[in-house]
């Protein structure tokens, strides 16, 4: 078995909405974890899970940052974690992969689907091995809970329902020595 853990100084979880039906409002969590656990080398039949820290919800601007923490939408003070853990992992070519999971926010668990691009394997800085991604899919707002919403007096909504994820992840393999250590 090998595992892949997240290297948060060379990844993101990001995340876009539409604002006013005419602009993109774009954020990010800081803090996050992430593994992906291997038979062998190739990651066909990979588990993945990550989780972000809601409180940790990043938009460059603290008011909507704080809006967004609110019951409002995430109820960080309640459910302070999102989750995501991959049922299936499809084969689309090469080097894409369809990734089927439960994500899960504010309580509320919901299958979606990730197209994960792999970017290729290659020896880090610090001699081990890394492994990248980058990984797109998008998900329903509402069907997590998230409802807050405002109606423009040109009609529709203040905020999309529709949010877009984009996940750059840079794993770097934790070594079996070190692993085993760790169980001791």
């Amino acid at each position: 078995m090998n595992t892949w853990k997240i290297d948060p100084i060379h990844s993101e979880i990001k995340f876009k909405v539409k604002h006013l039906l005419i602009s993109t409002v774009t954020g990010k969590f800081n803090k996050f974890d992430a593994v992906i656990e291997t038979l062998d080398d190739n990651f066909d039949n990979a588990k993945i899970s990550f989780e972000a820290d809601v409180n940790s919800i990043d938009t460059n601007e603290a008011s909507r940052d704080a809006h967004l923490k609110s019951a409002d939408f995430f109820d960080a003070e309640n459910y302070p974690m999102m989750t995501f853990a991959s049922k299936s992992i499809g084969k689309v070519s090469d080097d894409v992969y369809d990734v089927i999971g439960d994500m899960t926010m504010r309580g509320t668990t919901k299958e979606i689907k990730l197209n994960v691009v792999y970017n290729g394997t290659a020896i880090g800085l610090d001699g081990g091995q890394v492994a990248g991604f980058e990984i797109t899919g998008k998900l329903n707002r509402q069907e997590f809970g998230l409802k807050w919403n405002m109606l423009l007096e040109a009609g529709g909504f203040a905020v999309s329902d529709e949010v877009k994820l984009e996940i750059f992840a840079e794993m770097k393999k934790v070594a079996v020595e070190k692993e085993a250590a760790e169980l001791v």
